[in-house]
């Protein structure tokens, strides 16, 4: 990585529970999620992928898994930011969050719902994904040389894409 790239990770929250009738707000990873977020916190710790900020909705399955992932790439718990304008966000919302983005970090994931991670995800890169990200899949994109405010549509290159599906990730 140039010292004047960005990275930005999108990563999907894990899959949630619907056991309870609860609100959406309110709803807590279920088994399958609980394991896939602590599996790709694993598979990032291994591949030698960790953030300077991690930025989530504080949605409760979100916060879930950024929690879960953090503790496996040694990320602290309490400095995962929290944003309410990510929960259920549009496009246009997510990008101009990501715009916003201190720029003394130069490597932040930001975990959200879909469909607006998905659409920011192709929005950003250069080719759009396949299909949209599952539960708990993860996109790094690069973005060469731009501060986070300059930031545009088709812009980023992807470094790789991981869905918990296949377990192994798709390199460009």
């Amino acid at each position: 990585m140039d010292n004047s790239d960005r990275l930005l990770t999108l990563i999907r929250h894990a899959k949630s529970s619907w056991k309870f009738p609860l609100p959406d707000f309110e709803r807590p990873l279920n088994k399958r999620g609980k394991r896939n977020a602590v599996e790709l916190g694993q598979w990032l710790a291994a591949n030698g992928i960790h953030f300077e900020q991690i930025v989530a909705s504080p949605a409760r399955r979100t916060m879930e898994t950024a929690t879960l992932i953090a503790a496996q790439i040694g990320y602290p718990e309490n400095a995962i930011a929290t944003d309410s304008a990510i929960y259920h966000a549009s496009t246009a919302t997510l990008l101009e969050h990501v715009r916003r983005f201190d720029d003394r970090y130069r490597n932040v994931a930001l975990i959200g719902h879909n469909p607006g991670i998905s659409a920011l995800a192709d929005l950003l890169l250069d080719t759009p994904l396949a299909e949209d990200m599952r539960t708990c899949a993860c996109a790094q994109m690069r973005f060469s040389g731009a501060d986070w405010s300059a930031i545009e549509a088709h812009s980023a290159e992807l470094v790789f894409f991981r869905d918990p599906k296949s377990g192994d990730p798709l390199m460009p």
